[in-house]
């Protein structure tokens, strides 16, 4: 199966789009590590209706006017990080958590350097909000998107930016 990819435009960058038949597989940052997420082939489509919804709902989000996802997901990954990714859906807009909190909510208590890595295989960021975890002490860490788009999500969220 081919995947169907698209570009968007963002406050943070050119993101890829990437969806296939299920849902969407990946939302890829302009400068993301091909190890990251690797994907099977893709073919330019911006009429698959799964990326026509995405792309929909994330300028709402941009715009300040969407505060909850619901495109279909299709998530790629072991079960242990798909625990992960689930569990990064569950943390509410505006709101941060820890890798320490993220570790006992899945039931690996001892997880939180193994949760880390997982977050930073989340192939679907923004929508499946790997940027709402932080350190421990609430300092930002590691984003495949950097820092700097990392802080502008919060910023985003937290009402701190003009939409």
């Amino acid at each position: 199966m081919t995947l169907a990819f698209t570009i968007l435009p963002s406050p943070v960058g050119e993101l890829t789009l990437v969806a296939g038949d299920r849902g969407l597989v990946a939302l890829l940052w302009p400068d993301d590590d091909p190890c990251r997420v690797r994907l099977e082939q893709s073919a330019e489509r911006p009429d698959h209706p799964v990326l026509v919804e995405t792309v929909r709902q994330l300028r709402a989000y941009f715009s300040g006017g969407l505060e909850r996802f619901d495109v279909p997901l299709d998530f790629r990954g072991t079960d242990f990080q798909k625990q992960v990714w689930a569990a990064l859906l569950t943390i509410p807009f505006g709101e941060t958590r820890s890798y320490g909190e993220i570790a006992r909510q899945i039931g690996r208590p001892s997880a939180s350097r193994a949760v880390g890595a997982a977050n930073g295989r989340n192939p679907i960021s923004i929508i499946a909000p790997c940027h709402r975890v932080v350190g421990s002490a609430g300092a930002l860490t590691g984003f495949a998107g950097g820092l700097d788009a990392k802080r502008y999500l919060l910023d985003l969220e937290s009402g701190r930016l003009a939409a």
